[in-house]
């Protein structure tokens, strides 16, 4: 039971962190201190997409299911949630280039909200 818990956590905490790999550059607009963060993190998810590298949290849920009982992960996270299930394989190459768009619009946005505080002091 406790790695089925575990699989499930792990599951829901790599959701929450593609959602911040993606939009977590708007959460500097509000506290700058958080672009270092969202910066290491679009880093680390683009390696994975482009490099091909193992995510620890894909890891961790395959792991934890293998130890529950279960079929564990027999593609990466995003294969076995994402492609295919909520969007069509097809149009994983115009996500992820939407999904850079959006990255560069936060950043572009905390960039110019960042000069403006400036300049009003």
């Amino acid at each position: 039971m406790a790695y089925q818990w575990l699989a499930a956590a792990t599951m829901v905490a790599h959701f929450a962190f593609l959602a911040y790999v993606v939009a977590g550059g708007f959460l500097a607009w509000w506290r700058p201190c958080l672009i270092w963060p969202h910066v290491v993190a679009v880093g680390w998810g683009f390696a994975t997409v482009a490099l091909g590298l193992d995510c620890p949290l894909t890891y961790v849920e395959d792991w934890a299911r293998r130890k529950a009982g279960e079929q564990g992960l027999s593609r990466g996270f995003i294969d076995t949630y994402l492609t295919g299930v909520v969007y069509p394989e097809r149009y994983t190459l115009l996500l992820q280039v939407l999904a850079g768009l959006v990255v560069l619009t936060s950043w572009v946005g905390f960039l110019l909200r960042r000069r403006a505080a400036r300049d009003r002091a």
